[in-house]
């Protein structure tokens, strides 16, 4: 078929009689094709045998909250937990017979409080997790290169600071997913006007952590506000309209977005610096 297409775009070329129709079919198939190879770089790949991946979803702050387990051990955490549905986090775990070994954070968030002080409440002998230069307190500090076991699985912590000077990444290998935080977000990525954020940083965090992995690595974001739950390394290094910039544009692209003051960062970062136990509003107490 393609042999035919060519002689007849050659024989077009050439002078004799024809149309663009062949042309355009060819074409139309080299693209069709051109997408196909797209689309099976990018391709996640199963996960492993007894691995468990929940995504559970804060509507009030659009925040995305994983629950990851080895079920045969039945050990599991939970990732960027929120403090107003951690009874509904402690009840599934309760449901699905897991035990919570750690509640772990990306970041210290400012646009909600952390769940994982009241998960510990809820659930004896579950710790807290942060990076050491989130400069909030927890159970245990990571920096780059640790890892966090659960079961029979791991996680790899990177340092992807930008969105604020704590910022750490995920990465399960095993099951070629990346938990990215607010560092990276699908076709978007985190504000970096407070919290010593950094464009520049962000953007190199992105490349050198988070985009030298393989394409078909899926991307989990802390937050999304158009109603995507996942994507990829590949689309992302394909599709993101800011992150596909160089970095000058990308850095006057950031300082230039003029966001309003997140809403709940009064109450969220003093909360969040000791785990979301203490400087609790009223009506979270507990």
């Amino acid at each position: 078929m393609i042999q035919c297409l060519l002689s007849t775009v050659f024989r077009g070329r050439c002078g004799y009689p024809s149309d663009n129709k062949p042309f355009l079919r060819f074409s139309n198939h080299l693209e069709s094709m051109k997408g196909i190879h797209i689309l099976r770089s990018i391709m996640p790949k199963p996960f492993s045998e007894n691995f468990l991946l929940r995504q559970l979803f804060d509507r009030e702050s659009c925040t995305y909250t994983y629950l990851l387990a080895d079920v045969k051990a039945c050990e599991a955490i939970l990732i960027d937990p929120v403090i107003e549905l951690a009874e509904r986090d402690a009840n599934l775990v309760k449901d699905l017979g897991l035990n919570l070994k750690y509640a772990i954070n990306t970041h210290m968030h400012a646009d909600h409080i952390t769940g994982t002080g009241k998960l510990k409440k809820l659930i004896p002998g579950c710790q807290s997790i942060i990076s050491k230069a989130a400069g909030a307190k927890a159970d245990i500090y990571v920096e780059n290169k640790d890892e966090i076991k659960f079961g029979n699985f791991k996680l790899e912590v990177r340092s992807t600071p930008g969105h604020t000077n704590g910022c750490v990444s995920y990465v399960d290998h095993d099951q070629a997913v990346v938990f990215t935080g607010d560092t990276l977000l699908i076709r978007g990525c985190g504000r970096t006007d407070f919290q010593e954020g950094s464009p520049e940083r962000l953007y190199n965090s992105v490349y050198q952590q988070i985009f030298s992995l393989p394409d078909h690595y899926t991307v989990y974001p802390a937050h999304d506000y158009k109603g995507f739950t996942a994507s990829t390394v590949g689309e992302e290094k394909r599709y993101n309209p800011r992150l596909t910039k160089g970095k000058d544009e990308f850095t006057t692209i950031m300082n230039n977005l003029n966001l309003p003051y997140p809403k709940k960062i009064d109450e969220s970062l003093p909360a969040n610096k000791v785990c979301g136990l203490q400087d609790l509003p009223d009506h979270l107490k507990f």
